[in-house]
């Protein structure tokens, strides 16, 4: 059973999108409610968007993996089929289907967060204690 599949409550507020002209806006929404660059996923064909509100988890699905570079500060990311974040302002925490390409490695990121005292620079973290610094603008939206 995933993991969007155990965290929803019938109570629970949900917003949940499948129409595919509507899934990368409200991505990019979201991202902008929590205040993280919305060019952070650039993800393509997504299938499905959504977003419980109850408990700040979101999820994301796409048709296939998806690789991208952003150009800026030279790095790959891999977007896996499905994405899944806790979200709460300025971080997404939790979140799994997301890796970033270290020398020859593909490293899983598990946190994504702009500190309040720094807002031009966000760092993405794994659980090993590794993390990188990046300013933000490198993920803004391009267009």
């Amino acid at each position: 059973m995933a993991l969007r599949e155990m965290i929803i409550d019938e109570s629970d507020d949900i917003e949940s999108y499948s129409d595919q002209s509507l899934c990368l806006d409200k991505a990019k929404e979201l991202l902008a409610l929590i205040k993280l660059p919305t060019g952070l996923l650039p993800l393509k064909d997504m299938t499905e968007v959504g977003y419980n509100k109850t408990k700040g988890f979101v999820w994301m699905r796409m048709r296939s993996k998806i690789e991208h570079t952003f150009s800026e500060i030279g790095r790959r990311v891999l977007y896996d089929t499905e994405i899944t974040a806790f979200v709460e302002d300025r971080r997404m925490r939790r979140l799994t289907g997301v890796k970033s390409k270290e020398l020859m490695i593909w490293v899983p990121v598990n946190d994504i967060f702009i500190k309040e005292k720094d807002p031009e620079k966000i760092t993405f973290a794994n659980t090993t204690g590794l993390s990188r610094t990046f300013k933000v603008s490198a993920f803004q939206c391009e267009g």
